[in-house]
């Protein structure tokens, strides 16, 4: 049963972009689709959606998402640095108007001191340039990944004016 609140959002995201003639991609890692999924669980997504890649490895970011393998070496798979990559890359890759990519550490484990459970790096790619935005969330796997939906979604919701 999909998530009301999130429904909602897709709805908002759906009404601006097609009122806008703009078009949206994503690159998931740990929400592993879930904002796709959330997107086109609406009638009528397809006139704005154009695909998602879901690039839960590293060999998935640097191959499907043209992400440099020196970028994930040198700052790691979750980090500012590999979440715009994905974004600008689904977005070349799509043709999109934007693309919108999440990386994080969802949970339970996984974190370290340095990069803890719940951190978080949305990319958004457009055109006019990308962006990342760092979050922490606090919550178990499922509340971490559905809030970085949540966030993308709101994010791209700014960014097309809806």
């Amino acid at each position: 049963m999909p998530n009301p609140a999130l429904v909602e959002l897709a709805g908002r995201l759906q009404l601006a972009c097609l009122a806008g003639g703009l078009t949206v991609a994503t690159a998931e890692s740990c929400t592993g689709g879930l904002i796709a999924a959330t997107l086109t669980d609406l009638p009528g997504s397809s006139g704005y959606v154009l695909g998602g890649i879901v690039s839960y490895s590293d060999v998935a970011k640097t191959g499907l998402l043209g992400v440099a393998p020196a970028l994930v070496r040198s700052h790691g798979a979750v980090s500012a640095e590999v979440a715009a990559a994905m974004a600008t890359g689904a977005r070349a890759r799509f043709g999109a108007s934007l693309a919108v990519s999440v990386t994080g550490i969802a949970g339970p484990s996984g974190g370290t001191d340095a990069k803890p459970v719940g951190l978080t790096f949305i990319g958004l790619a457009g055109e006019a340039g990308t962006e990342v935005r760092q979050v922490t969330w606090a919550g178990d796997r499922a509340a971490n990944r559905q809030a970085s939906v949540a966030a993308a979604i709101t994010w791209l919701i700014e960014r097309v004016g809806g």
